[in-house]
């Protein structure tokens, strides 16, 4: 059996990219990276968020062909055994960490626009976080506080990572280039993500990357 192929964009800007290979890292897939750089208009499109329609990232599997981030984190929890443990096994729990994660998928446009994710960017120091980006902050920040307190962290579901922390893990990153403040617990939770030997993996890629992306290198 061949291995599942997902094509992903800049390990650097690529939030979605990120997500997604993440969850497959996750859900323990056996996989290959195929990776399209910004030179191509429509992949440059994509990462500046102003396509018609996100087809990267893109999973190939088992010959089923999957795009959009939550179709991926469904696919693998319904095709792998490995990957049950993407969502909680309590029902509640469940439903509740599908939600959070919808949110995200659907939400919090003004944080990606004015906070893009450049994780070769250490820090942002003196960044000016206007309102409306301020509103999704307090937003993610509410719900990584509630989530930590109801299920008794270090992640946002308990003692082992799910489908929730690999998508708010890009925002870790944005929290830290940006220097946004966070109270002790969600300040600890960033640091346990971006402790995570996953994430490391991809942060170290990233900045080795040496493509860059003008329009996100720009001081706001």
């Amino acid at each position: 059996m061949s291995k599942a192929v997902l094509t992903i964009n800049s390990r650097n800007y690529g939030a979605w990219s990120f997500r997604s290979w993440l969850l497959c890292k996750m859900a323990g897939l056996d996989f290959v990276e195929n990776i399209q750089l910004s030179d191509d208009p429509s992949n440059r499109a994509e990462l500046l968020q102003i396509s018609p329609s996100f087809l990267i990232p893109f999973l190939e599997h088992d010959g089923v062909k999957v795009w959009d981030t939550m179709a991926i984190a469904e696919h693998l929890h319904e095709a792998l055994p490995e990957a049950k443990a993407l969502l909680p096994s309590e029902p509640v729990a469940r439903a509740h960490c599908r939600s959070i994660c919808g949110e995200l998928h659907s939400g919090f446009q003004s944080l990606r626009s004015a906070l893009p994710m450049n994780i070769k960017r250490s820090s942002h120091s003196g960044f000016k976080v206007w309102a409306g980006a301020q509103a999704d902050i307090d937003r993610v920040l509410a719900i990584w506080q509630e989530c930590l307190d109801k299920y008794g962290g270090p992640w946002l579901f308990g003692s082992v990572p799910t489908m929730a922390d690999a998508m708010y893990a890009p925002e870790c990153t944005r929290f830290v280039t940006y220097e946004v403040s966070c109270n002790e617990p969600c300040s600890a939770y960033i640091e346990t993500v971006l402790g995570c030997p996953e994430v490391v993996e991809w942060v170290t890629a990233a900045k080795d990357e040496t493509e860059d992306l003008d329009e996100f290198e720009a001081e706001f």
